[in-house]
């Protein structure tokens, strides 16, 4: 079943949770070419690949898509190319950010793109009051008409009060957690209206994915998905079928070594990313600065580790 456009906050939330049921949510990496420029051919052919992975839904200009390094005209692109894509099968979740004035110009540009919500990234640079940071989302649910799924990470992080607040804006339909303070989340989803979303936003999530799962918050993002999506849906479908073997194989011998060269360098958590899939042959070009490509030695030692993840799911680099 499609995504209508203009559906309203209730029938987008259905097709999130029913999406989020059946598989990761999938944040498309942003397609560059050497010199920088926006590829849209690049974007749109990658994001034809990743949709055929079947993710429940997908969102672009995250931060996997390098949302702080878009313009306006690159985003309308990025956001267009992605519903035309996806062609109401699965929901279209576009990222904006920044202060809320800037935030509603790319909210503004997604509805005319035809996404069907919206993720609130953290806002830039100063930390806020539990007030400011509810006010931060009334002042974008004011301003437009799709749905809000709220990001906690960094400066941002709401009080089980202030998750309240924000779960009564008719729009406000989730929370999307990259904190990974599990007290503080079961209190959010304690306190939460029983058809609130929610989902395991962390930096390679699959680490924490069955934490996660004890505190009622089973759905999750998969960074590995944008460059493979075979180790993703096996990880997705062992965990779900209670196959602590295989999860605990494909953590020890992909996920956990993956991580620890992520953290080797800041940034890695989307440049790795990046290099990953330019390995599998997708045209997605270099990072934008402030982000750099990985060094040699890590690229090489990314190799053996997705080599080794790809093995244990049957699949080749």
């Amino acid at each position: 079943m499609a995504v209508s456009a203009g559906a309203g906050p209730e029938a987008v939330a259905r097709r999130l949770r029913d999406g989020m049921a059946g598989g990761v949510l999938s944040f498309p990496l942003t397609s560059f070419r050497d010199d920088g420029t926006l590829d849209p051919d690049g974007f749109r052919a990658y994001v034809a690949e990743r949709l055929a992975a079947s993710p429940g839904a997908v969102f672009p200009a995250c931060g996997t898509g390098e949302f702080f390094s878009l313009d306006e005209d690159e985003y309308r692109q990025v956001v267009t190319l992605t519903v035309e894509e996806a062609a109401g099968r699965v929901p279209v979740v576009a990222g904006i950010g920044y202060g809320w004035a800037q935030a509603v110009r790319f909210a503004r540009i997604a509805e005319e793109a035809g996404a069907d919500a919206l993720l609130v990234l953290p806002h830039y640079l100063v930390a806020a009051p539990q007030d400011g940071l509810v006010a931060q989302l009334e002042q974008i649910a004011a301003r437009t008409r799709l749905p809000l799924i709220a990001y906690q990470r960094g400066q941002v992080a709401f009080t089980a009060q202030s998750l309240q607040r924000i779960a009564a804006l008719p729009n406000v339909i989730g929370l999307k957690d990259g904190h990974s303070d599990l007290d503080r989340l079961q209190r959010l989803t304690l306190a939460a209206p029983e058809d609130f979303l929610f989902f395991n936003g962390a930096a390679t999530a699959e680490i924490q994915a069955r934490a996660y799962a004890t505190v009622g918050v089973p759905a999750y993002s998969s960074a590995v998905h944008a460059f493979a999506p075979e180790i993703a849906d096996a990880f997705f479908a062992a965990l779900r079928d209670g196959d602590h073997g295989t999860v605990d194989k494909l953590l020890r011998d992909f996920y956990v070594p993956l991580v620890e060269l992520r953290d080797r360098v800041p940034g890695y958590a989307v440049s790795l990313v990046k290099a990953a899939a330019r390995l599998r042959g997708h045209r997605v070009g270099p990072v934008r600065a402030p982000l750099t490509d990985p060094s040699p030695a890590d690229l090489a030692a990314l190799t053996t580790v997705l080599t080794a993840g790809l093995d244990l799911v049957g699949a080749a680099l």
